[in-house]
């Protein structure tokens, strides 16, 4: 298990991005937190380091966005209004990581157990208990956000789970071995924002 902290929107997305570039074909990725927690906001970031170019929202209402980037598809699902493992089942979502694909799903601790080896993420907001140094310091200023080339503005106002410019602690699992040989990388990658 890997502890980590952001301390802004911007922060959280270059974690997001961190993992991105570690990921390959065939992952899955689990986000687990509850509402407005920055689970879109992750999805965001990390669809930005694949290459993703259109804004990514959250799949609540369609159940799984597609995302083109290049050589690799990034699918987005959002299994928070499915009641059974059935019904996770019938979005094969092994099926589309195994076709050039990465997964990331939302509210997918839930089901976790039928998704098969996984990199599960929790998000949670925690306390600003860190005094702030100056507006652009941990790339938390505007310019820098617009810069990672992720949505803002209305489109963000629209969907709390987007509203995160605030500190979050993520904690970072693998489940079975589709990660343990990228651990160790893993870990030194995020190593800046490792919670003491």
């Amino acid at each position: 298990m890997l502890q980590v902290r952001t301390r802004s929107l911007a922060q959280t997305h270059a974690v997001a991005a961190a993992i991105a570039r570690l990921s390959r074909s065939g992952d899955l990725l689990v986000l687990a937190g509850e509402m407005g927690a920055g689970k879109t906001a992750f999805a965001q970031g990390f669809g930005a380091a694949l290459g993703v170019t259109e804004p990514i929202t959250s799949p609540t209402f369609n159940l799984v966005h597609s995302y083109p980037a290049g050589r690799i598809t990034l699918h987005h699902a959002d299994v928070y209004r499915l009641t059974t493992q059935n019904e996770v089942a019938d979005l094969a979502l092994g099926e589309l990581a195994e076709d050039r694909g990465i997964v990331l799903v939302e509210w997918g601790d839930v089901v976790a157990a039928v998704l098969g080896d996984h990199l599960a993420i929790r998000l949670e907001a925690v306390p600003d208990d860190v005094p702030e140094t100056d507006e652009t310091d941990e790339g938390g200023d505007a310019d820098a956000t617009a810069s990672v080339g992720e949505p803002v503005g209305e489109a963000a106002a629209s969907d709390p789970d987007e509203i995160v410019d605030e500190p979050r602690a993520l904690t970072i699992t693998g489940v079975g071995r589709g990660w343990a040989t990228r651990w160790s990388a893993l870990e030194a990658a995020l190593g800046e924002w490792a919670a003491c």
